[in-house]
Parts: structure tokens; C-alpha cells; sequence
């Protein structure tokens, strides 16, 4: 019996190694998203009524950040007769907007990678916490022992009345 709870005791270890691993990913995630939500929210932007989608909305979730960002690009492009920051001359007083439009755009857009990434590292989590969940049950239950019987051999059949052998005398 000892060997048996020895062999399980391996799935039960890695099975609460990934159980914890699940359940800080989980919380690591949730804290991300949280946090890069209450930093949006706290700058207290709208996204522009002329926006795909949106319109009107707070700047406080993925969708609202992206739509903001396709906004400002449209914006800036309108004010810069549709040239970017690298297409305008130098000296051009127009470059200052595109390059703020650029900016404000990449900072949107990183707010957006980040709501994806914690977005991944929570759905890891839940699929490490199922993991590891699975292996302390299957750590946990009695093995099952099974015995190799050898397989009976027949009996030796009575020789027939032709097949039968006269004794020598």
C-alpha cells in the first residue's frame, strides 16, 4: 500500500503547485485590469461622439480606449490634410498636433495591450486552477490494483478409443 501513496503523491505535489500558480495568475490579472481601468477612468476621457462606436462613452475598458484611439487618428489626419507626423515637413506648425495624436494614440493603445494581456493571465489562471485541481483528485483517489492472472491451461481431454495405447506387454 505504501508504494501506491508514494506513486501518487508526485500529482498531488504539482497538482497544488498549479492550484497556487492558477489562483495568483487569476488574481495577478484581475489587479491588472482593475488598475488600468481605474487609471483610464481617472483621466476622465470621453470618447468622441463622431467615433465608430462609443460615442459618448468613458474611457474606462478596452473597447472604449480603442475607439478613442481610431478617433484621435482620424482627427489628427483631418487637421493634417491626411499626412502623419512623418510625412509633414519639419517646419511644418502642423507636426506638433500629429505627433500629439500619436502619442495620445499609443498611450490608448497600450492601455489595450495590457487589458488583453491580464485578460490572458486570468483565463491561464483558471486553466492552471483546473489543472491542478484535476491532479489533486486523481492524487487523491485509491489506485486501482489489478492482478495479472496466468490463464488457467486446459485439462488434458481422455484419449479417444483410436488414439488409445496397449500397454506393452
Amino acid at each position: 500500500m505504501t508504494t501506491t501513496r508514494t506513486a501518487r503523491r508526485p500529482a498531488r505535489t504539482v497538482g497544488l503547485v498549479a492550484l497556487i500558480a492558477g489562483v495568483l495568475m487569476l488574481g495577478a490579472g484581475t489587479a491588472t485590469w482593475v488598475t488600468v481601468s481605474n487609471q483610464l477612468a481617472a483621466q476622465d476621457i470621453t470618447v468622441s461622439e463622431d467615433a465608430a462606436f462609443l460615442g459618448g462613452d468613458t474611457v474606462d475598458g478596452p473597447l472604449s480606449a480603442f475607439a478613442q484611439a481610431q478617433v484621435i487618428d482620424k482627427h489628427a489626419l483631418a487637421a493634417t490634410g491626411g499626412q502623419t507626423y512623418a510625412q509633414l515637413e519639419q517646419d511644418d506648425p502642423l507636426r506638433a498636433t500629429a505627433m500629439n495624436a500619436s502619442f495620445l494614440r499609443a498611450s490608448l493603445f497600450t492601455s489595450v495591450v495590457a487589458y488583453g494581456v491580464s485578460a490572458l493571465v486570468m483565463g491561464l489562471g483558471v486553466l492552471f486552477g483546473l489543472v491542478g485541481w484535476s491532479l489533486r483528485r486523481l492524487g487523491a483517489e485509491p489506485a486501482l490494483v489489478t492482478e495479472t492472472v496466468p490463464a488457467a491451461t486446459p485439462a488434458p481431454s481422455a484419449p479417444s478409443a483410436r488414439g488409445r495405447l496397449h500397454p506393452a506387454v
